[in-house]
């Protein structure tokens, strides 16, 4: 395969001729810095218009270029691991004229995505999967009589998840020919140590270098004692390579170990992908070294406020102003250090989401209490499980979507023996442009299934925060799910109480409907309520505040009151709240009652905003109001 040719592009902009990665190898390999350039200029100014994911981003750029410049894809198969580093894939992979429609309702994804483009093989969002996903590809490929390379790209931080090591361990055990390349943006590595193993690894898989090992083996063997010396010398040309490089671990793996290679430097990493392509045999790790944020001094000074983004000033970096009321996030980060600072044995645990789950302020004050696993959710949960065997009361802050990869801990370690782990639960319901792999829509349903395991969701920051203390209290296990975003800007209680267990609250009386909706779909359905009054329409509402235990008594009494009823959630419709309150329902002798139930669709909802996925989903307002003249 040729991977440049004498055709030169006329003089100027570089990427709008680049329409396909076969676009981008007729380009010579001196014009790839400056396509690189121009890579980042759009990336960065479309974000800043969009929000996104950035220092990820802008990190990989010449990474990305590389591999596609030296490998055939699409037959070549490249696959991301979380996915958010892709934009530079995207652009030159057929999608710069809908790029500006990044992470908007109908327009391209954050992420990779199957159905969007022939370069997108595998759908993620989650990270430590692209090792496992690569392998079934690799062996695939395989069965089929193909010879095309599988390349997994994962970051450093994906490294932390147990599924990255499960792959690499089958991976060595079959011996199939993959491709990981570990991209390394946190490692500190000295320039003379990485500049003599990169020298190092390179020449080791060099054309000439193959060549005359090959012969050599062919000799010795020929000659008594050959083997031994042929063993010899593999030998120390392994101790040399590991002595010079952090390879020894993959080494182990029975990977080859190639690196590091310094990552923003495309003659390094062309070289390299290409006696890779050309030479290897068998699974093959090559250790990249980027810098988070490359090529915008405010990503690189900052990387970790420009991982995920809003709307930003490119000229200053300055993020757009957000006014209004804290986040639930902040809100829940700020009661936990008022209630740890009260009890010495409440400890705090996130995988890899200090900042986003609302901690930071708790690892700085109490930093002998705060665990960060890493992204190990699965982890998380058992060791929060040993905790709470020695007394202490963990508190494990996790995002909804990410949850969805400990529920076996959950069951198992957690709930069966009925150990006093809290579960402060972010970003539940549908988060907003990150789209279908981020919206936690599903924990409801999953939840609620298991014994031993108490569920509450307020309608309020300020209800959260009574929650968090009434949980601390809880000799059972808890989950407090709460959405993304502000809160309503309500005054918060100085005075925390205990919520008296299992018991909703009556807001409003009604005689012709019931009105149940569960955590940030209260306010709502309030709204709608005033509403329905100004048509005639007498309806009550309760804010269940249990999941489970439900309020049993308060909500037959007012079904049987008003003989309808109207369940709202902001998860999926299917085993969620509205399914609990119709066992109920029936369990209490009112099958006869009327049941609408509101939640999101048995599919899996793009990326929007929030208020324009709620309206999708007919959960807002106007729908809760709408489905009451239905029915």
């Amino acid at each position: 395969m040729n991977d440049q040719n004498d055709h030169k592009p006329a003089d100027g902009c570089l990427l709008p001729a680049i329409e396909s990665p076969h676009d981008l190898r007729r380009l010579k390999s001196e014009q790839l810095p400056a396509l690189a350039a121009e890579l980042r200029d759009t990336i960065i100014n479309t974000v800043a218009h969009t929000g996104g994911h950035l220092a990820p981003c802008l990190g990989v750029v010449e990474l990305t270029l590389a591999l596609h410049y030296v490998f055939n894809t699409p037959s070549d198969k490249i696959i991301w691991d979380v996915g958010h580093q892709c934009y530079t894939h995207k652009l030159i992979t057929g999608r710069q004229e809908r790029f500006g429609t990044l992470r908007q309702l109908g327009g391209i994804s954050g992420f990779p995505k199957r159905e969007e483009s022939e370069y997108d093989h595998f759908d993620t969002g989650h990270s430590s999967t692209s090792i496992s996903a690569a392998l079934g590809m690799a062996v695939g490929t395989e069965l089929k009589g193909e010879n095309n390379k599988t390349i997994a790209v994962i970051g450093d931080g994906s490294m932390t998840g147990g599924l990255a090591f499960e792959g690499l361990n089958q991976a060595g055990h079959l011996g199939k020919n993959l491709i990981v390349v570990l991209n390394d943006n946190e490692m500190s590595i000295s320039p003379n140590v990485g500049a003599l193993s990169s020298f190092l690894s390179r020449k080791l898989t060099g054309r000439t270098m193959v060549r005359i090992k090959k012969e050599l083996e062919h000799l010795l063997k020929n000659f008594q004692m050959g083997e031994n010396v042929l063993h010899l010398l593999k030998r120390s040309e392994e101790s040399l390579k590991g002595f010079f490089t952090p390879g020894m671990l993959f080494e182990a793996l029975k990977f080859e170990y190639i690196g590091p290679i310094p990552g923003h430097h495309l003659e390094s990493l062309l070289e390299t992908f290409r006696n890779v392509r050309d030479f290897s045999q068998g699974p093959v790790l090559i250790h990249v070294i980027t810098t988070k944020g490359k090529g915008y001094t405010p990503a690189e000074e900052r990387p970790g406020d420009f991982h995920g983004v809003g709307p930003f000033e490119v000229a200053t970096g300055k993020l757009a102003a957000t006014a209004g009321p804290p986040s639930y996030t902040k809100i829940f980060g700020d009661t936990l250090v008022e209630l740890a600072t009260q009890d010495p044995r409440i400890c705090a645990i996130t995988a890899a989401m200090p900042s986003g789950t609302g901690l930071s302020r708790f690892a700085a004050e109490f930093p002998d209490r705060f665990f960060d696993v890493g992204i190990a959710e699965q982890h998380a949960a058992t060791f929060a499980a040993g905790l709470a065997s020695e007394g202490l009361r963990p508190v494990v802050a996790v995002y909804s979507t990410f949850l969805q990869r400990a529920f076996d801990q959950v069951i198992h370690d957690i709930c069966l023996p009925e150990l006093p782990v809290i579960f402060a639960i972010d970003r539940g319901g549908v988060v907003g442009d990150d789209g279908p792999t981020h919206h936690g829509v599903f924990d409801l349903s999953f939840l609620r299934i298991i014994p031993n395991l108490v569920m509450l969701a307020p309608k309020d920051e300020n209800e959260l925060r009574h929650m968090l203390f009434t949980a601390l209290q809880c000799p059972e296990p808890v989950a407090i799910r709460y959405p993304r975003g502000a809160g309503l800007g309500l005054p918060l209680d100085q005075e925390l109480q205990k919520i008296p267990f299992g018991k909703g609250e009556l807001l409003r009386e009604g005689s012709d409907v019931l009105l149940l909706p569960v955590g940030n779909r209260v306010a709502p359905a309030m709204e709608a309520a005033a509403e329905l009054a100004k048509t005639g329409i007498s309806a009550a509402v309760i804010n269940p505040r249990f999941v489970k235990p439900l309020d049993g008594e308060l909500i037959s009494e007012w079904a049987g009151k008003t003989g309808r009823v109207v369940t709202v959630e902001d998860n999926v419709r299917a085993g969620g709240f509205g399914s609990a309150v119709m066992e109920l329902l029936q369990r209490r002798g009112l099958a006869q009652v009327r049941v609408k139930t509101l939640g999101l669709p048995d599919r899996f909802l793009e990326h929007g905003s929030q208020p324009q996925l709620w309206q999708l989903a007919r959960i807002d307002a106007a729908a809760i109001s709408a489905a009451v003249l239905e029915n």
